[in-house]
């Protein structure tokens, strides 16, 4: 049944327990909501400012009339993560948190401080099934999206508990940004609206491991975000081995993609490498991937690789790293070496995720 704005129930966004979930919404929707609970429009905005600030108990909502508090009380839910642990780099600042979430799940986010400001990294899934074989956060079987929420509450909290104000994300942590494609433009929307966040696209990188028809879907959007494409390999046979999806999207798909992406929004990609010695760091590596991004206005950053325990992927040496940067930069490419920051406390993408959960089961 409609209501008086045109909008059925089954069309408002709901937590997985089914009340409405208001930190999902623009303010519009809000308006919508407020509208259907018989209030003005404008108590939408109002709530909205409140989401933003990180207010978990609509009792603090001190503007809005006490009914309305009560009501909203019953039909919807606002509250935030918990802080499972915590974890604070001694050599850099950097911290990492591990949320818990209402079903009992966890998810990874880290603060990261730069000169040019702070940075956070998000996790948009709980675990991932992408299976890259340098990656902590694979997950054969417990995985599923983060509602749009949940990813929000992680700039939110996470700002709020480091006492670091945030101004720059990346959609990097654990999980496939591009496979919970709803819920993340979404957040997109929502965390750079003026009257929330307000955190503007050019702050904003979006890591993909190549999922072609998105990147597509994306690019059609024209948002002025950061596309990070996570590479690693410039030859078929070798990115096979260690990203499973480049079997679905090979690298003549996905590059066709990415100029499409150039094309089409006019922002310049950034190339995920991470080294792994022996593997994709030699000099032929070197010279596939100049013939491979010829051509394509872009940044190749050269990440040394985070050792996952377990794994037999080892990291390449200084040296090897330094020659394959200068290889890059001597035919004219942007290539700069990512700083390592938090590796005192299991800052790489899903290990502390890992053996928290892995407790649970025991």
């Amino acid at each position: 049944m409609n209501d008086r704005n045109g909008q059925t129930e089954q069309e408002m966004r709901r937590t997985p327990g089914g009340k409405a979930d208001l930190k999902s919404m623009l303010p519009q929707e809000l308006g919508l909501y407020m509208a259907s609970v018989g209030q003005p429009a404008y108590r939408g905005r109002q709530v909205f400012r409140w989401l933003s600030q990180g207010v978990a108990d609509f009792e603090q909502m001190s503007d809005l009339p006490k009914g309305l508090r009560e009501t909203l009380a019953q039909t919807a839910d606002i509250g935030g993560p918990r802080i499972v642990r915590k974890q604070v780099s001694k050599r850099d600042g950097t911290v990492k948190y591990l949320f818990g979430l209402a079903d009992g799940n966890c998810v990874e986010t880290v603060v990261m401080q730069y000169e040019h400001g702070n940075s956070v990294c998000l996790s948009t899934q709980a675990g991932c099934h992408m299976g890259c074989a340098f990656c902590a956060s694979f997950e054969k079987g417990d995985t599923r999206n983060l509602t749009t929420a949940e990813i929000l509450d992680q700039v939110v909290f996470a700002g709020l508990d480091s006492g670091l104000p945030i101004s720059n994300i990346v959609l990097m942590g654990s999980g496939e940004p591009l496979d919970n494609y709803d819920n993340v433009v979404q957040f997109l929307r929502l965390v750079s609206h003026e009257q929330g966040l307000h955190i503007g696209m050019r702050h904003i990188s979006l890591s993909t491991c190549g999922l072609v028809p998105r990147i597509y879907d994306l690019a059609a959007l024209k948002l002025q975000l950061t596309l990070s494409v996570s590479l690693h390999a410039p030859k078929d046979e070798i990115r096979s081995r260690i990203m499973p999806v480049n079997n679905k999207y090979p690298l003549a798909q996905l590059m066709g993609a990415c100029r499409d992406y150039f094309e089409t929004t006019g922002r310049r990609i950034s190339f995920e490498y991470a080294m792994i010695a022996g593997l994709n760091d030699g000099r032929d590596c070197a010279q596939a991937l100049c013939g491979l991004l010829r051509g394509l206005p872009c940044h190749i950053n050269l990440i040394p690789l985070n050792h996952v325990e377990g794994s037999p992927l080892m990291p390449s040496g200084r040296e090897t790293i330094r020659r394959f940067q200068q290889y890059l930069q001597g035919r004219g490419f942007n290539a700069t070496v990512r700083r390592s920051l938090g590796g005192d406390i299991d800052a790489s993408c899903g290990q502390l995720r890992r053996k928290v959960m892995a407790g649970k089961k025991d």
